[in-house]
Parts: structure tokens; C-alpha cells; sequence
């Protein structure tokens, strides 16, 4: 249903309080009772775009360096890098009632079965682990893995943290991605037919988008940085006109804009990453991760609008 807007912006409810769109860490909360935070871990896997199987180099926006903490240690065992990123995360996030192994550089869902098995049970056997996060791509989801993690769902936290990207087929091909919007499609429904819960990841303004598509691709958010060692930094050294860059003030408009387009049901995880500084070469805002969800609330605010509010079902 959609609703017209009132000539006094600000007066208008939320159907999601003051946030003004439907967030995944609410839903959590009220789930489990308290904050569930991600423990990283390096299961030392790689990529079919990547390793010759579909391609080398990988993604063009890709640089694993740019999201893997600091005090994480391959070398290590599932279970020693568990105990050190609690040793961590205790100091930050001393209000969690729950922590879930997190596996998200590189494809790690790409692998022999067998192996693939032992890690997960590796992670879940830590008294302190109550599920998995699973960073993947859409076409490295083969059945026997997800008959595999729905059997683990049954008595775990299970969440498949789908690399979707784009929902546009040219946008995916020049960044060299390696499968088409189809493919994201049916590694979801599949997923979901067997009650897993999905995160979509959604690259905002890649080379060859347009507003309109983005703003068609209603699923899931992240932030488009240029982070150093990537192919697509150095075509932006390159060509900067090659790599439209949005200055902070143009995001916010079209996250706003996407977030009002997007099924109330959807629930946004993370609305944007951050690389560290050394390695992120581009846009430069002035504006830190912890501002984005306050500055897209208080755009949306403004608008006396939240998320869904322009969704059109058809």
C-alpha cells in the first residue's frame, strides 16, 4: 500500500520507529535476547575466479586484505582463532549473549564436502559457538552443502552471506564476477526452500550501472570503496572517469532512495563496510561506517519516509 506523503515531513511514523527501516540487529535481539556478534575466521579456502576454475585475479573490486581483521591468523586453527577474536570482541561488544563463527574471505562453501564438513564442525564444536555466518558465491552452493547446513540449522545459528553484487548482467561481467543475476536467483530459492536464512550482498554503483537499475535491485546493501591492490583502483588510477565515484552527500540520497523502493520484510544486516585506511584509496568522505545508518534515518526522516513506502509489489 502506499501512502502519500504529508506536507509536514516530519510528523509521519515509522512503521520501524525511529530508525525508519527494518534492521537485522532489532530482529536478532528480540530473537536471542541480546546482541549475536560475528567471530571471523580464516578457513584458508579460495575462489573459482580465482584459481583458474573460472578465472584468475578474481573480482575486480576485490582485495580479501580489506576485510579480514587484524588479529586474524590462518595459521591458526578454527579454534584458536576463535578463542583470539573472543579475546577481542569480549573488550568491544561486552553485551553479547551470543557468538556465531564467521567464515567470509574468500568462497567457503568452495571445496571438497569432506572438508568443508570439518571446518564447520570444527567451529561449532567451541563451547562458545552457537552457528555459523558463511560468506559464499551464488554458484558455489551444491546441494549436499546446503542438505548439509539445513541439517546444521535444525540446531544451530545458520546464515549464508550470499555474494549477489549486482542484479544487473553487464555490471557483473565487467567486474569480472563470473556468474549473472540468474544464478544469484536460484542459489537463493534453493536456500530458502530448505529454511536457510540468506543475506544478499548488494554493491551499490558499480562500473555500468544505472540509477534506475540499482534502485530495481531492492535486496540487500554495501558500500562501493576503491580499495588499493584491486583491479578496479587501478582502472580508476587509470581513468577515474571509468569509476564514477558518489560523494557522501549523492549516497545517502540513493541509499535513501533504494531503502524506499525495498520490501518492508527485508531485513538490512549492514548498510555499508569499511576497509582500513591504508588500504582504501577512494571516495575519501568525511563521514565514518558508525554515521551512515543515523544519516540514512535522518534523510529518510526528512522525507517523512522508511523502508518499503515506494515498494511495489508487482
Amino acid at each position: 500500500m502506499h501512502l502519500a506523503a504529508a506536507s509536514v515531513a516530519t510528523e509521519i511514523s515509522s512503521p520501524f520507529g525511529g530508525r525508519r527501516y527494518n534492521a537485522w540487529n532489532d530482529h536478532v535481539k528480540r530473537r536471542y535476547g541480546g546482541r549475536v556478534q560475528k567471530v571471523s575466521v580464516a578457513a584458508g579456502f579460495t575462489c573459482p575466479n580465482r584459481d583458474g576454475t573460472l578465472g584468475q585475479g578474481g573480482c575486480t573490486f576485490c582485495n580479501n586484505a580489506g576485510f579480514t581483521p587484524g588479529y586474524l591468523d590462518r595459521r591458526n586453527s578454527i579454534h584458536a582463532q576463535i578463542d583470539t577474536g573472543l579475546r577481542f570482541l569480549d573488550r568491544r561488544y561486552p553485551d553479547s549473549v551470543r557468538f556465531i563463527a564467521y567464515f567470509q574471505s574468500y568462497t567457503n562453501t568452495y571445496g571438497e564436502f569432506e572438508r568443508l564438513k570439518a571446518v564447520y564442525d570444527e567451529a561449532l564444536a567451541h563451547p562458545r559457538i552457537s552457528g555459523l555466518a558463511i560468506g559464499t558465491r551464488p554458484d558455489c552452493l551444491p546441494e549436499a552443502v546446503l542438505d548439509y547446513l539445513a541439517e546444521l540449522a535444525r540446531e544451530h545459528i545458520v546464515e549464508l552471506e550470499i555474494g549477489v553484487e549486482s542484479c544487473d548482467d553487464e555490471a557483473l561481467r565487467r567486474v569480472n564476477r563470473g556468474h549473472d543475476f540468474a544464478c544469484s536467483e536460484d542459489a537463493i530459492r534453493r536456500a530458502a526452500a530448505r529454511g536457510l536464512e540468506s543475506t544478499a550482498h548488494l554493491i551499490l554503483g558499480l562500473p555500468g550501472e544505472t540509477r534506475t537499475g540499482m534502485l530495481d535491485a531492492a535486496r540487500r546493501l554495501s558500500v562501493l570503496q576503491l580499495v588499493r591492490g584491486t583491479a578496479m583502483a587501478r582502472d580508476w588510477q587509470r581513468d577515474p572517469a571509468s569509476v564514477p565515484l558518489l560523494d557522501e552527500e549523492a549516497y545517502i540520497e540513493l541509499l535513501a532512495d533504494f531503502v524506499e523502493r525495498l520490501a518492508p520484510h527485508i531485513m538490512l544486516q549492514r548498510l555499508g563496510s569499511e576497509v582500513p585506511p591504508a588500504l582504501k584509496l577512494a571516495p575519501q568522505w568525511n563521514m565514518r561506517l558508525a554515521e551512515l545508518a543515523p544519516r540514512l534515518s535522518a534523510e529518510l526522516a526528512r522525507r517523512g519516509s522508511w523502508q518499503g513506502r515506494l515498494y511495489d509489489a508487482a
